[in-house]
């Protein structure tokens, strides 16, 4: 580098709010473990490690609701209607191969 330029340094953070560089100088969770100590994972933006950072409490608003329910309606293979076609399917299988036996049996 020639005397004329200046170095320049930039700060560069991680997705996760911390700065670059050595992981044992990020800032720590902190949350208790189960064994009694601190948690020694570094802590996201929100202060937490990606163990401890809290669960959702999902919505609460009416609307919110609403959109959890509509989300989380089940269509194709999974939907009721299609497990009970199959339980009708197998049902309907039971019989008639209980049927093609009593009808071997007869023959007889």
């Amino acid at each position: 580098m020639s005397p004329g330029q200046q170095e320049e340094h930039r700060i560069i953070l991680l997705r996760n709010g911390n700065p670059q560089g050595n992981p044992m100088n990020a800032p720590r969770c902190g949350a208790r473990t189960r064994k009694g100590t601190p948690c020694r994972a570094p802590a996201m933006a929100n202060g937490r490690c990606r163990m401890h950072g809290g669960k959702s409490t999902g919505p609460r608003t009416p609307e919110g609701l609403e959109r959890s329910r509509k989300a989380r309606f089940k269509t194709g293979n999974y939907s009721a209607e299609m497990i009970a076609l199959r339980r009708y399917v197998r049902k309907l299988l039971a019989e008639s191969h209980d049927t093609v036996e009593q009808m071997h049996l007869a023959r007889r």
